[in-house]
């Protein structure tokens, strides 16, 4: 097996020059006001994510036999993605063993590239399992989407593409999965400049590897749970953890809502599509979860491959989040003119109502008492306040 080292990191840039592509880095000054922050676009990338680069570099290393003899690979459906494009440029037969609760979407396009696909009950972890026994089975060579020190090489060309597009960097925000992404960035950050800071970024549903930091050896969840299904990994790498911890500033954790919101704002303020695992750094930098203040920041957008059927409650999820939708329930007295006058205060204040729903009240409430809620449109929480202050001021009683 190849070390990690800055030569390797050089090699695989040689290696995938002609394959992967420099995405752009883009300035995003609405995103966390009062900060220098940038967004490194891996959502953009060939296959919609980073792991192209990992995969590819990974198999441009295997001997005639290996290639021979095919490959393995088990992802959420980023390094499916990048295996089976990779295998296909190489003339190599890949396996891909995928949880069934991977997107639709990450499973036909994994398809598309010429992969032979095996749907395992589970999450990632169960995927990994069955492409290990297939291995042994078949005498395929297993490309490890993370603990491999050529896959984190490959994902560590980020880093040297960073260094000459932003030069004055000072801190990089990065997913963290099974590591390997991090790995690669946060190797190589630090040796070309041990003075950029490097934050890692879980989903609250999947802490594997800030547990693990944080009890000193690696750690295996018994359950994750997140919309990030990319970074939904139980348990961390070997090498990868021993990476991070040595490497790594500062881990935090971001929740689905907070995802949701950042997926929203990369939307509409940048017009950029991203999948929970490739929100999660800009969440953390929307909520003020890393100290920011005086850093040029790069927010990695790991990936864009979000399933479309679950994209309307992702945004339905990012309203909520960041005030831009909210419900109230009202207690009126159930008499003419009631609802004209509710409609007409949160008109004046700006509030858009989307949708009503008129009830008496239940069993032991006033008889002549009903409610009324309320689904509006508005601007912030601030907008919020201003349209609840303005009806308690004419009387009416929010529950």
């Amino acid at each position: 097996m190849s070390e990690l080292t800055l030569d390797n990191v050089y090699r695989a840039r040689y290696a995938l020059k002609d394959v992967a592509i420099q995405t752009d880095v883009l300035r995003a000054p609405k995103l966390a006001p009062g900060t220098d922050l940038w967004l490194k676009t891996e959502n953009l990338q060939i296959t919609g994510s980073f792991k192209v680069r990992g995969a590819y570099y990974k198999m441009s290393r295997l001997s005639s036999e290996e290639r021979a003899r095919g490959v393995i690979a088990c992802s959420a459906g980023n390094h499916a993605q990048g295996v089976a494009l990779a295998a296909q440029k190489n003339g190599i037969k890949s396996v891909i063993c995928l949880p069934d609760s991977a997107p639709i979407s990450k499973v036909e396009a994994t398809r598309s590239y010429g992969a032979e696909i095996c749907l395992v009950e589970g999450v990632y972890d169960d995927a990994y399992q069955k492409a290990l026994s297939l291995r042994d089975e078949f005498g395929y060579t297993f490309i490890h989407p993370f603990d491999d020190p050529d896959v984190i090489a490959g994902q560590g060309t980020i880093a040297l593409e960073l260094a000459e597009q932003i030069p004055d960097m000072d801190a990089v925000i990065v997913p963290i999965g099974g590591g390997g992404l991090i790995s690669g960035i946060a190797y190589t950050v630090k040796n070309l400049n041990p003075n950029i800071k490097v934050y890692g970024v879980q989903a609250s549903g999947a802490p594997s590897m800030l547990r693990s930091i944080q009890d000193e050896h690696v750690e295996k969840l018994d359950s994750v749970f997140t919309i990030a299904d990319g970074i939904a990994v139980k348990e961390p790498g070997s090498l990868t953890y021993e990476t991070v911890k040595n490497y790594v500033d500062e881990i935090v954790t971001v929740t689905d809502d907070e995802i949701s919101a950042a997926i929203l704002a990369l939307m509409e303020q940048h017009k950029l599509v991203t999948e929970g695992a490739g929100a999660v750094s800009v969440a953390a930098a929307m909520f003020n979860k890393v100290d920011l203040k005086g850093k040029k920041t790069v927010c990695l957008l790991s990936g864009g491959n979000i399933d479309v059927t679950i994209l309307s409650r992702v945004i339905t999820r990012g309203l909520l989040m960041s005030g831009r939708n909210c419900q109230l329930k009202i207690e009126l007295v159930d008499k003419p003119g009631q609802l004209m006058n509710v409609s007409r205060i949160i008109a004046e204040q700006g509030g858009n109502v989307t949708a009503v729903f008129h009830e008496h009240s239940g069993a032991g409430a006033d008889v002549n008492g009903c409610y009324l809620r309320l689904t509006l449109e508005t601007r912030n929480f601030e907008h919020i306040a201003q349209i609840k202050n303005a009806l308690v001021k004419e009387g009416f009683k929010l529950i």
